[in-house]
């Protein structure tokens, strides 16, 4: 993971945040990601073996010890490292390619690994960073995604899986140096290849020593993925901001493409409340390893290793062979409307007509609201006959910026003919938004 701005009392991030924010919108405000529709019920992943996994990690630790001790772009052992994986995939029946890019001087590489079979037009991505830094030899950060994924593909060789999606697996060059390697493969990804690429997996950092278990929350359906299978554990997530744009799945949601991910922590203080949750050490930091020379396979937590490679197995099995039920009827208001700063609240309108009977109990909201703190804004949805159906709640531990959401509201009482009505407020001051645009799916 690459390195991140210093953190911020939460007034001046707030000012920082919304010159960002409205920078971004006028970049990406038409492409905002589309929600990944939920899969129906699928086949159950295998339990991936954390031995497999651990091998593979010696393996990255040996290629740096072997390479000046690290794995970094441009330097011997990064190519060494793509060769290993390369050979391991080509064996278990992966078409691969390795695509070249400059950065800094330096030649870098991708390794893109696709299984056969699946709809082409439905592309599920899983990717991990390859590279390290030059000062070590990058085992969590990023040994540990980079294992998780290989040997989840090839758990699909040894399962010999036939996905209803295309899967793709993808090992990254040069995220150290700011996620260039993924975002040369998605500038050079023709638009019509990208609208194909229904969701993107990332897992940087997946096993440190002092581990928290954060789930990204981008794209709700392959959150709620994530977050299903840790409760099925019993083991409390909490919603991963530390690293919020500072990996590669930044390079594919900037283009719109639905995304998700695992995280255990980087350089921030696991807190009390974090160490009575999930137990270690309070008041150190999750990796403090995190870009030093001591991040070898001695800075590796078996049990955060172990239980994120079976959550990403979980999420290829479940997203990848479910069936997709198809869309219905959509209505959207594109038009953008101001939300005061701590002030009324606001409303935006479309009008449904031509319908019979009542609105569906899978009634879709898709709802892309650019705010500075998401945290204070209240979301509801409002039928015709003024009844409200909340979709969002303020919460002061919901500290990222953007509502980018799909919601299912169970609207079967109500008739689908009318003015449905998204009301947005700011409940709390310092902060600036809009309603870009939102949409109903019936």
């Amino acid at each position: 993971m690459r390195i991140s701005r210093s953190a911020m009392p939460r007034a001046l991030r707030r000012a920082t945040a919304g010159v960002a924010a409205l920078a971004a919108a006028g970049l990406i405000a038409a492409t905002a990601p589309a929600a990944m529709a939920a899969p129906s019920p699928t086949l159950a992943a295998p339990d991936i073996p954390l031995a497999n996994v651990k091998a593979h990690l010696s393996q990255f630790q040996s290629i740096a010890t072997a390479n000046g001790g690290n794995r970094a772009h441009g330097r011997p052992g990064y190519k060494a490292s793509i060769d290993y994986a390369k050979a391991k995939l080509d064996a278990a029946g992966f078409t691969t390619t390795v695509q070249q890019f400059t950065s800094s001087g330096a030649t870098g590489y991708n390794l893109i690994a696709d299984w056969p079979g699946g709809d082409p037009n439905k592309v599920l991505m899983a990717g991990a960073h390859l590279d390290s830094v030059s000062s070590g030899p990058g085992i969590n950060d990023n040994g540990s995604g980079s294992a998780g994924i290989l040997e989840t593909a090839l758990a699909v060789s040894r399962a010999q899986l036939q996905p209803t999606k295309h899967l793709r697996f993808a090992w990254w060059g040069a995220e150290e140096l700011g996620m260039v390697g993924s975002r040369y493969y998605v500038n050079n990804l023709p638009s019509t290849e990208r609208a194909k690429v229904s969701g993107y997996l990332n897992f940087d950092m997946i096993a440190s020593p002092n581990p928290g278990y954060f789930v990204y929350d981008d794209d709700p359906t392959i959150e709620k993925t994530f977050k299903d299978y840790f409760a099925g554990l019993n083991v409390p997530t909490e919603i991963e901001t530390e690293g919020d744009g500072r990996s590669d799945h930044a390079s594919f949601k900037n283009v719109g493409i639905p995304v998700g991910g695992l995280f255990t922590g980087a350089e921030t203080r696991k807190s009390a409340a974090q160490a009575q949750k999930w137990g270690g050490t309070s008041g150190t930091a999750f990796d403090r390893c995190y870009h030093s020379s001591c991040d070898t396979t001695a800075n590796i937590n078996d049990t955060a290793l172990d239980r994120n490679s079976d959550a990403i197995a979980h999420a290829i099995w479940t997203l990848g062979t479910g069936t997709t039920t198809p869309p219905g009827d959509s209505y959207e208001n594109t038009a953008d409307v101001a939300i005061p700063d701590n002030g009324a609240a606001v409303t935006s309108t479309i009008n449904v007509s031509g319908r019979t009977g009542n609105a569906p109990a899978t009634l879709k909201a898709d709802v892309d609201i650019r705010h500075t703190w998401r945290g204070d804004v209240v979301v509801d949805l409002l039928a015709p006959d003024g009844t409200a159906y909340r979709l969002k709640n303020s919460s002061s531990n919901d500290s990222a910026d953007n509502v980018i959401a799909t919601y299912t509201v169970n609207a079967s009482s109500e008739t689908a003919n009318g003015a449905w009505k998204l009301r947005v407020q700011d409940v709390a001051a310092q902060d600036t938004g809009y309603i870009n645009s939102w949409k109903l799916t019936f």
